[in-house]
């Protein structure tokens, strides 16, 4: 029986992440990084994929939530005999601390709080992506060990267990006050470090200290400050530490239609999901992940530069060649299971203005821009110059060949219209001023021709096209036309009335197959709508109306069923995230009458009549 995507907690140490179901069950976890091959892959297939369950037996009530601004997970069962508070985390480390720890960890801590229930434990190992059962030992003081062809797993805790058939199981009670503590360990080519079970509280505690301290870092002080920054949170766990690379969903084939084979591999960065990731980042005042991203993207783009690959791994290497599970049957039978994401051979010309657009946020808030890094914005900057009137495959990346995008025409302005902003206030040198500004008023113009329809009195999603999609809604996040505009507000109508559901959520595209709605898409509604597009109350109200999709513990999915409301897709979703980040952001702004930050400023390349002040 799968748990429904929603269903799902995540813990996270920053280099890898594990999802727990709302009965205590861990059905996914990929070690040592998020891209690395399954240890738990039961997400994807109940029989072959494996997991590890820890819950009470028989019927239960269940409650859970993080501790307050954390990522350290807590279940509280209740049965007919007593309640237990389940705690699920993987220890993250202070770098100016010298303890010795495993190299990577789950623990598990199970505490009773009144009467007494009985508890029974799962661990079913099937690694390579459910392709391998391992063999399993007991090692006695040190724990049961199992391996595989990189590193060895070590599970210890003074519960009872017993192997069968290369799996683990035990059962135990606890009465009121009692604990019981469980450490899943991995180590790779070094011997194993295994700390003393009965320093688990202080871990624990140790642990969300570091989190809370984290999240003191952040500066909104809105109305929605606990949902905000949850979604910090969130992105927090998808960024890999050791690089600084964010990646887009921590798994792989969760589907956008349920038995469908819209089942796509998210554990890798996209260049525009982390850019807008990273902008929202830097507007809460976390400087320290935009600095890291900034550096891995130069390290990233090293050997292709002044050309942007569309996806890298966590180490900036190319992301890997997609193929099909031959093993796991896909959740609730939705297949493929695909493993790599052939979009990395996609042209999208989109992410020049991201990344450009991105390093202008650090730029406009205080960041410096090296001589390196300004080399590099540079050569990208040449090349959309050089390039911008290609067909690509666009934002929402379909398989099905290239178009002439609206969004990739914006974002190629963007690119452009960021640079000569940067060399006009003197944080960037030897831009080629001039031609960047030609250049920039040629996008200007083919938009303003082509990419209007008088007929349906809209922008359109391809040039000289009649169809519409969400995307649309950034002209003016990104500053090219005003949100109250005649033609944004006639644009928006036509969304409306084109891509909604009756609850008011919004599909991304036309001409997509059949598919859940698009979260972030009414994200970037409520945006618009506090950028100018609608009123304060009306940006208010939508937040509030989407905050109803996120799960119990405050996460978001890739998509939300537009009939059932239940989370599709890729989970969690840092897309979503920031999506919410963003929109929450824009509300605070207009309600304090302040002036929009930088990147929704007033363009730097257009002369004579402004194209964000065409009717």
């Amino acid at each position: 029986m799968f748990a429904s995507i929603g269903d799902y907690g995540v813990v996270g140490d920053c280099r890898s992440a594990a999802l727990v179901s709302k009965s205590g069950c861990i059905d996914w976890l990929c070690w040592p990084r998020f891209d690395s091959p399954s240890v738990f892959a039961a997400l994807l297939d109940r029989e072959r994929g494996g997991y590890w369950k820890l819950a009470p037996r028989g019927s239960s009530s269940i409650n859970r939530e993080y501790v307050k601004e954390s990522n350290v997970l807590q279940t509280t069962f209740r049965t007919a005999s007593g309640a237990v508070v389940l705690t699920d985390l993987m220890p993250v480390q202070d770098t100016t601390q010298s303890l010795m720890v495993p190299d990577h960890e789950i623990v598990r801590q199970l505490t009773c709080k009144s009467g007494e229930v009985e508890f029974e434990t799962e661990l079913v190992p099937r690694t390579h992506y459910g392709e391998s059962k391992p063999q399993v030992w007991n090692r006695g003081k040190l724990g049961i060990r199992f391996d595989n062809d990189h590193g060895v797993y070590w599970l210890r805790s003074s519960m009872p267990t017993r192997i069968q058939d290369g799996s683990v199981f035990g059962t135990t009670t606890l009465k009121a006050g009692e604990s019981i503590a469980f450490s899943l360990s991995y180590t790779e080519n070094a011997p194993a470090v295994l700390p003393p079970l009965d320093e688990v509280p202080q871990r624990i505690e140790t642990c969300i200290k570091w989190w809370q301290s984290w999240s003191a870092q952040a500066r909104y002080e809105g109305e929605f400050r606990d949902e905000v920054l949850r979604s910090a949170l969130a992105l927090k766990l998808m960024i890999f530490a050791p690089s600084g690379a964010i990646i887009a969903a921590p798994t792989t084939s969760l589907p956008e239609r349920i038995g469908g084979d819209l089942n796509w591999d998210y554990r890798y960065c996209w260049l525009r999901d982390a850019s807008l990731t990273i902008r929202a980042l830097i507007e809460l005042g976390f400087w320290a992940e935009a600095t890291g991203f900034l550096d891995w993207m130069l390290h990233a783009t090293r050997l292709s530069q002044p050309e942007l690959r569309i996806l890298y791994t966590v180490y900036g290497n190319p992301a890997p060649k997609e193929r099909e599970s031959k093993v796991l049957r896909g959740y609730r039978e939705s297949r493929p299971v695909r493993i790599g994401n052939a979009a990395r051979d996609q042209l999208q010309l989109d992410v020049y203005g991201e990344v450009i657009d991105a390093a202008a946020q650090y730029a406009f808030h205080g960041g410096n821009l090296d001589r390196e890094m300004q080399k590099a914005l540079i050569g990208f900057g040449n090349y959309v110059a050089e390039h911008w009137n290609l067909p690509d495959e666009g934002i929402w990346e379909p398989r099905t060949g290239r178009r002439d995008h609206t969004h990739s025409r914006l974002l190629c302005w963007t690119a452009l219209d960021r640079l000569v902003s940067l060399s006009e206030q003197g944080k960037i040198g030897r831009v080629p001023i001039e031609k960047y500004k030609k250049q920039a008023e040629a996008i200007c113009r083919q938009i303003q021709d082509r990419a209007w329809n008088d007929k349906i009195q809209s922008y359109v999603s391809d040039l000289d096209g009649d169809q519409v999609d969400s995307s649309l809604l950034l002209l003016s996040w990104f500053g090219f036309e005003k949100a109250d505009s005649v033609k944004m507000r006639s644009t928006y109508r036509r969304l409306r009335e084109r891509l909604s559901t009756k609850d008011g959520l919004l599909y991304r595209s036309e001409q997509l197959p059949p598919e859940g709605t698009f979260a972030i898409c009414s994200f970037w509604e409520a945006e618009y709508l506090a950028l100018g597009g609608g009123s304060t109350q009306q940006t208010r109200d939508l937040i509030g109306t989407l905050t109803k999709y996120r799960n119990d513990v405050g996460l978001y999915g890739e998509e939300i069923d537009g009939e059932t409301g239940q989370a599709l897709g890729n989970f969690p979703q840092a897309f979503t995230h920031v999506g919410y980040i963003g929109a929450a952001l824009s509300l605070e702004q207009r309600e304090k009458g302040e002036q929009q930050l930088a990147h929704r400023a007033e363009s730097a390349t257009s002369e004579g009549p402004n194209p964000k002040q065409a009717a």
